[in-house]
């Protein structure tokens, strides 16, 4: 990463173990996209009266060039879990934007369209205003 990583961790006790599982999981990104500008990890117990058992939060904030890649998973019970899947999910976003940069991502060839005329007959296209009517060619050949 070429800036550092920022970790927030409220309502949960801070712990070594649990800041080093998170900078493991952040300098993994890097492998699926080099290019990452800044990493910032919130990891939260919110305060939730009616519900028993802990309910974690997690929100990762991934800056890359011309765009912010975010995630938010919640999840019941056990902190690592919420965080291997909110990693796991910001890895698979990594992925699909380095493919979209890449150019790898298909898009569809454009309809074949052509101008047609109230009785059905198509005229070549010139120069168009924005009142002109235009339908899909259907080909039954």
């Amino acid at each position: 990463m070429q800036l550092p990583l920022q970790i927030t961790i409220r309502g949960v006790e801070h712990s070594d173990a649990l800041e080093a599982h998170i900078r493991e999981k952040a300098g993994k990104l890097d492998e699926f996209f080099s290019h990452i500008m800044s990493c910032r990890v919130v990891v939260e117990m919110p305060h939730k009266h009616h519900q028993q058992g802990k309910n974690f939060t997690v929100r990762i904030d991934i800056g890359v060039p011309g765009n912010e890649i975010v995630v938010n998973h919640d999840h019941a019970e056990d902190v690592y879990v919420a965080l291997r899947d909110a990693f796991d999910a910001a890895k698979r976003q990594l992925e699909d934007y380095a493919r979209k940069i890449r150019g790898d991502v298909k898009t569809h060839e454009p309809k074949n369209w052509k101008r047609v005329d109230a009785s059905g007959v198509q005229d070549e296209p010139e120069y168009l205003d924005d009142d002109d009517a235009y339908r899909p060619v259907i080909d039954d050949r």
